[in-house]
């Protein structure tokens, strides 16, 4: 059988096995978000001033930011899960999240002094945002994983790519709940490195685990 043939008669599957498929997608994300949640519960937790800082506009921001992440990149990683379905507006959507933070990054030049640019970018905990963000990840991008197997991505690498960047915004709403480094500057640097640092190894790894 021809690849689009066998294609073809994936995608024409696709509305019986698409119920099964959204609730594998469901209880391996949850499963893996959760073993990431208990451990930064465990071994983080929330700073000291979360409470206190729900009213400060750049905090709130980073789960603006970071959640966009993750829904975006939910939405592609599902529309790429199944043969024979577009990704269409989905992947333009994964661009929300780093448009958002260069807007923030504008507003934050025109209100802080130019002079505090560079403090506040590399803020105080750079070394554990590129730590701990690709390590939370790894859980929720398992769980995905395991949901991507349930269907085939015609696809591989930029469905594992995909399911990457949505568990590095599940793994950076974590974070964010501890990082003290409120700047959009902070979150634009090390917050997307730590992302692509994770994206890279969901590419690697779809080409390698997710072929069909």
């Amino acid at each position: 059988m021809k690849t689009e043939d066998l294609i073809a008669a994936l995608a024409a599957d696709n509305d019986t096995k698409a119920a099964p498929l959204s609730r594998a997608f469901a209880l391996d994300l949850a499963l893996g978000f959760l073993v990431s949640a208990i451990g930064f519960f465990l071994f983080l937790g929330l700073r000291d001033t979360f409470f206190a800082s729900l009213d400060h506009p750049r905090f709130l921001f980073k789960f603006v930011f970071t959640l966009t992440m993750a829904c975006t990149g939910l939405v592609l990683t599902w529309r790429l899960s199944r043969p024979g379905v577009a990704a269409g507006l989905a992947r333009r959507a994964v661009l929300l999240a780093p448009a958002l933070v260069l807007a923030a990054c504008l507003a934050e030049m025109a209100s802080v002094p130019a002079d505090q640019w560079g403090a506040r970018l590399i803020g105080h905990n750079a070394v554990h945002c590129l730590t701990l963000i690709p390590l939370m990840a790894l859980a929720p991008l398992a769980g995905l994983f395991l949901a991507l197997k349930h269907g085939a991505p015609s696809d591989p690498q930029r469905a594992g790519a995909a399911a990457a960047f949505a568990a590095s915004g599940l793994a950076a709403t974590l974070y964010a709940m501890n990082c003290p480094d409120d700047s959009p500057f902070f979150v634009a640097v090390w917050y997307m490195i730590a992302t692509s640092v994770v994206v890279a190894l969901g590419w690697v790894a779809g080409g390698r685990l997710l072929r069909w």
